[in-house]
């Protein structure tokens, strides 16, 4: 119990400085979720703040290449993790401790809890108006250990995509969330539409309004609808976030987000 309550101690001291902590997460993978999380924290840094980036997808860690960090190292001073930033985002990710970016991560529960209790407890984030973490699809071991031992939560952003199945599995992340007595800040409707070059149409290729009939069920609100775009996969692919480095259009609907996240939590204080 001494141990549990040290443990509990050195978390909360850790992140007192920290002012906003936001987790993403969604019940399906392949919903670009990871991309949501990476482009939302780059997007608040283009707000102005100080931001955060912690990977708890430790089998398909992704953050680092996303965000334009392959090369990054991270430091310890202290016994203390030192983030790189990249971006204008500190990160911090199981990838930065592989010996290859294809290395394989084979863990069980206890272990998977023990990394992630290390980068909560262990890194040096300082001060920061943001933390966002990334979840692995689901509701596993990893989302499970955030929203117990970090008290101080802000809540959860959801992320889906228009189609049916999509909205079936993350009504289980919402409904998990609530059953965790945690308030969820929003939905994020990735992937909605594609614009025809040509044309300029929108054309509903997952479906249509899906992130919308999961607001309206749930009470919640549908934050950004963010369009399939070719270049977003391949800006992502290359470590050009695109709120960055993206078509107007896409930047635009991370900004819109971020700009309501913060309206969102920063209001309540």
């Amino acid at each position: 119990m001494a141990n549990i309550q040290e443990r509990k101690e050195k978390i909360s001291k850790r992140l007192e400085d920290i002012d906003n902590i936001i987790l993403v997460m969604s019940g399906k993978g392949g919903v670009g979720k990871t991309t949501v999380a990476v482009n939302l924290a780059v997007s608040l840094a283009l707000e102005g703040k100080k931001v955060g980036l912690m990977d708890v997808d430790l089998h398909g860690p992704d953050v680092v290449r996303m965000l334009g960090g392959r090369e990054s190292q991270i430091s310890a001073v202290g016994g203390e993790i030192i983030p790189p930033e990249i971006n204008g985002v500190k990160v911090i990710s199981i990838s930065q401790f592989l010996n290859g970016e294809n290395e394989a991560v084979i863990w069980r529960g206890p272990l998977k809890t023990g990394a992630i209790m290390q980068f909560i407890s262990d890194v040096a984030w300082e001060n920061l108006d943001y933390l966002i973490i990334d979840a692995p699809p689901g509701t596993g071991d990893e989302p499970l250990t955030v929203i117990q031992n970090i008290s101080k939560l802000k809540g959860a952003l959801i992320v889906t995509s228009p189609s049916t199945v999509s909205q079936d599995d993350v009504e289980r992340a919402i409904n998990f969330v609530k059953k965790m007595d945690k308030e969820i800040i929003g939905i994020v409707e990735n992937m909605s539409y594609f614009i025809c070059q040509n044309c300029k149409t929108k054309h509903y290729i997952f479906g249509k309004d899906g992130g919308k009939v999961l607001a309206e069920k749930y009470n919640l609100e549908l934050l950004s609808q963010i369009p399939l775009d070719s270049t977003i996969r391949e800006n992502m692919d290359n470590g050009k976030p695109v709120a960055y480095f993206g078509s107007s259009e896409i930047t635009g609907a991370y900004s819109i987000l971020a700009k309501k996240i913060i309206e969102k939590v920063e209001t309540k204080k």
